[in-house]
């Protein structure tokens, strides 16, 4: 029998651990982790990162700030040359506030997403870079993901992905009218977080989140309130915030090419009567931003929705207008 002291170290960090233990599953995602979070790329995961037309960073700016963001190219802009190993080959864009974290050295989490075949792939780990042109990431934790909650859809090129946009970025501290349509308006989203971890390591991680369009209430006072489905409990998103309570989300205007990027403080919600009002949530997380940053036309890449694309994941939730109704009647009931 191996002593406590002898065993290896968790492969969950303290706020990830702190939401298996809440949700019951702590014991049983220890052995999962350990087999699941590889410190390399398998051959498949490096074959699908090269068919891809863009991948999603998450980066830490130097005063601490998460940003989401994309870097796009024609398939075979990103390469692994080895299983430690997955070349990013992007220019430097100055107008994307995630670029600050993109030095060498930096930690950035990346996620791979093929939203014709809903798969998606997961990696973190630490940039090598040598010039403008683009980047590597040292592999230091990659894992798959399930398809669920991936909407389909189909892309096309407006231009040449080298070619930088001629449009104008527009920054604010809250949420104008534009903003306001995009947000309430999507059904898919990305979520940047980070955790520095009790080793000193930094682990930075973007995640994908979809649902229906409604799924994220827009509160009077801007901030955003998100419902967390069923997923695989590997908490990653959760709990970092558990940790470290930032955020940064990024929504791509899928006609004009247009990024939202925002940021700011989070607040992970477990018990509400929300959570039993919005039909398929388990927990709740609400941000409330701090930055917005708009970059129209920012991405070469336009998509347009396929045929029943919705992910049937997503058509089994439900929304804040349903859920609201939902908070009403009980209320009614109540009284009565």
């Amino acid at each position: 029998m191996v002593d406590d002291f002898e065993r290896p170290a968790s492969p969950w960090h303290q706020g990830e651990v702190e939401l298996q233990r809440a949700a019951g599953v702590a014991a049983q995602m220890d052995p999962i982790g350990r087999r699941v979070l590889r410190p390399f790329l398998l051959d498949q995961h490096r074959e699908f990162y090269s068919l891809l037309p863009f991948i999603v960073i998450g980066a830490v700016d130097p005063e601490g700030t998460p940003w989401a963001t994309i870097r796009a190219g024609t398939p075979g802009f990103l390469h692994s040359p080895d299983p430690l190993t997955l070349d990013v080959n992007a220019r430097r864009e100055p107008a994307d506030p995630a670029e600050r974290g993109m030095e060498d050295g930096d930690a950035v989490g990346l996620v791979g997403v093929d939203l014709v075949t809903r798969r998606r792939n997961r990696l973190n780990g630490t940039i090598r870079r040598s010039s403008d042109e683009g980047f590597t990431v040292g592999v230091e934790q990659s894992f798959g993901n399930c398809p669920r909650y991936i909407q389909n859809r189909n892309l096309s090129w407006v231009r040449d992905p080298a070619s930088p946009s001629p449009a104008t970025t527009v920054v604010s501290d809250r949420l104008d009218d534009g903003a306001r349509r995009i947000i309430a308006a999507a059904d898919t989203f990305f979520v940047a977080s980070y955790a520095d971890r009790e080793d000193a390591e930094r682990q930075v991680d973007v995640s994908h989140r979809g649902g229906k369009p409604g799924f994220i209430r827009i509160g009077p006072d801007g901030g955003l309130t998100v419902p967390d489905f069923n997923g695989n409990l590997f908490f990653n998103t959760l709990g970092n915030f558990m940790v470290n309570p930032r955020a940064g989300l990024l929504f791509v205007d899928h006609e004009t090419g247009g990024m939202l990027q925002v940021t700011g403080k989070v607040e992970v919600i477990l018990n509400s009567p929300d959570i039993a009002a919005f039909e398929g949530a388990e927990r709740l997380w609400r941000v409330m931003p701090e930055k917005i940053v708009w970059r129209p036309d920012a991405l070469p890449l336009r998509w347009t929705f396929a045929e029943g694309g919705f992910s049937p994941s997503s058509l089994a939730t439900g929304s804040w207008p349903e859920a609201d109704r939902r908070l009403r009647a009980t209320d009614a009931q109540g009284q009565g």
